[in-house]
């Protein structure tokens, strides 16, 4: 008898236990609840200091949205006419799947919930070398076509870009909504 009253104590102390220790999980600090949506778009760069190829333009776009956390992501080439060398008009088509809140008009119609947390991410510091800042007109486009996509908040940008010359100056960040653990399924 005391030892069925003894086993059923330690289980209930131990649920008890479990269930303060989930709770907790559950309510870390800046724990957000989100859910990933769908994102596509099409984007032709038009720069007049660097210029890229096709294959150049995927890869820093796959780059700079892989660092923000876009799962499912598929990066491909479009409107290329030059089997190889730099492109007057390089674009990408992009599909990718990214967080909302879940407590957004989006993400109450989406699937099923994930933990996530704030996260900075910086695509171009404002220390960047030489070569890097070539980079300035790629990045002001695409803050403004790829970042809009993104849950983000403290947003800090600024470009000294100026046309056919290599100035110093450009950087962005921002904090993204990310997931706590790595996503499921390729996301």
């Amino acid at each position: 008898m005391r030892l069925k009253f003894l086993t059923r104590w330690l289980a209930a102390a131990m649920a008890g236990v479990l269930l303060g220790t989930v709770s907790a999980l559950a309510a870390a600090p800046g724990s957000v609840e989100a859910v990933w949506v769908p994102r596509h778009i099409s984007f032709f760069y038009q720069g007049f200091t660097t210029h890229y190829s096709c294959d150049g333009l995927r890869d820093n776009i796959h780059e700079m949205l892989s660092k923000l956390g876009a799962g499912d992501l598929k990066v491909e080439e479009q409107g290329c006419v030059s089997l190889v060398g730099v492109e007057p008009f390089p674009g990408v088509r992009v599909t990718m799947q990214v967080l909302v809140p879940a407590a957004s008009e989006h993400g109450r119609k989406a699937g099923p919930a994930v933990a996530a947390h704030w996260q900075k991410v910086v695509l171009m510091p404002g220390n960047a070398g030489f070569e890097e800042q070539g980079n300035c007109e790629l990045i002001e486009q695409f803050k403004e076509s790829f970042l809009p996509l993104f849950t983000t908040r403290d947003i800090r940008y600024a470009s000294n870009c100026v046309p056919h010359q290599l100035t110093f100056g450009t950087h962005l960040s921002a904090e993204v909504l990310m997931p706590d653990a790595p996503p499921a399924h390729g996301r």
